[in-house]
């Protein structure tokens, strides 16, 4: 009976690893191409109607691009598209990251207290940025803000792998509740700051912190971009230690898993895309938790697929939901995490009421 059985039950098994990876290159395929739908409708609806599809047959044709369209099309819808889509997939893979490493699926970039880092720098910048001396501004001129806000964001990242490594061993517990604290604390120091803010600075500050993508130029993307592209690129080869961390460190470090490198990239992978990210849109909620969540439900936490899946997925929603932030009061614009805020929250609150039977909190 067993020497029946057991050749039976084995192609079964590898049969069902085969379809589940069969939906994650599946899944893989339409994201790609979601991905380039909505790239192409960002590039031709704005406020200014502007017809991107007529700018490329007269660029094809031959004919001469009208100023105007030039400086809509290359100057603001593309870069704006090129930092929703680097900064989507970034907070995308960062949650995908986090929630890996902490082995939660309702782990988020945030607990790091990096978006907390960002935000404080950012914070810094605009409420005491006039205090600096004239040649410091001149300097960093407008780069000011995001400049700040990714330094940051790495001071808060240093400081809680300083806080939460110990004879080179990183504890993912003591990171988890340091992060907690630290970003509490910078929390107070940050309304200390909003506290001595003026009228104008206070409506700036509230601005950046619902996150937008208004303020996109190819600078920006130059600056923020190759280090949002390193950790996405870095992200896939973290897939093999994140799939044995689901099993326990000591079990990973049985199976030949460099336990503490893979965390430590982990954590500079994450706290890189993040703060990169928050430097240049501002804050930006639910995309890093939310996208992560909702591809494990369909592809399972193999994280082969899952984080460039989650880069994609990630990427598409951001543009998506900046096309409605700049298209539904036009030619007023609404702050993108609004938009993110009330898609994400009530899905995410779904996710938890659909599942509150298996996620043990």
């Amino acid at each position: 009976m067993v020497a029946v059985d057991a050749p039976r039950d084995r192609p079964e098994g590898d049969r069902l690893e085969g379809d589940r990876r069969h939906v994650g290159r599946v899944l893989c395929l339409l994201l790609v191409l979601l991905l380039a739908l909505v790239a192409i409708l960002s590039l031709g609806h704005g406020a200014s109607g502007v017809s991107a599809p007529r700018v490329l047959a007269d660029w094809l044709a031959g004919r001469q691009i009208a100023p105007t369209d030039r400086i809509v099309l290359v100057d603001i819808r593309l870069p704006r598209l090129l930092t929703g889509i680097l900064v989507g997939a970034g907070l995308a893979v960062s949650g995908a990251v986090m929630q890996g490493l902490f082995r939660n699926p309702l782990a988020d970039p945030g607990l790091l207290g990096v978006s907390a880092g960002a935000s404080l720098g950012a914070i810094s910048g605009i409420v005491l940025g006039g205090m600096l001396p004239a040649a410091i501004l001149s300097f960093t001129g407008w780069h000011l803000v995001p400049l700040a806000a990714f330094g940051g964001g790495w001071l808060a990242m240093l400081l809680l792998y300083g806080i939460s490594t110990r004879r080179g061993r990183t504890s993912v517990a003591t990171m988890l509740l340091a992060g907690i604290a630290l970003a509490a604390m910078i929390g107070a120091l940050s309304g200390l700051i909003v506290y001595y803010a003026n009228d104008s600075q206070l409506r700036d500050l509230t601005f950046w912190g619902l996150g937008s993508l208004a303020g996109a130029s190819w600078t920006k993307i130059l600056a923020a971009g190759p280090l949002i592209a390193a950790a996405l690129l870095a992200a896939p080869f973290l897939a093999r230690g994140l799939n044995g961390l689901a099993l326990g460190e000591a079990a990973a470090a049985h199976v030949g898993i460099r336990v503490q490198r893979v965390k430590a990239v982990a954590i500079l992978t994450a706290a890189a895309a993040t703060g990169a990210s928050v430097a240049i849109s501002g804050g930006i909620g639910f995309v890093g938790i939310v996208v992560p969540h909702l591809l494990r439900l369909l592809t399972g936490p193999d994280h082969r697929w899952l984080l460039v899946n989650s880069a994609l997925l990630g990427a598409s929603v951001l543009v998506c939901a900046d096309m409605v932030s700049r298209t539904v009061i036009a030619p007023a614009e609404l702050p993108i995490g609004i938009i993110t805020a009330m898609i994400g929250g009530p899905f995410f609150m779904w996710v938890l009421l659909s599942n509150r039977r298996v996620i043990d909190l």
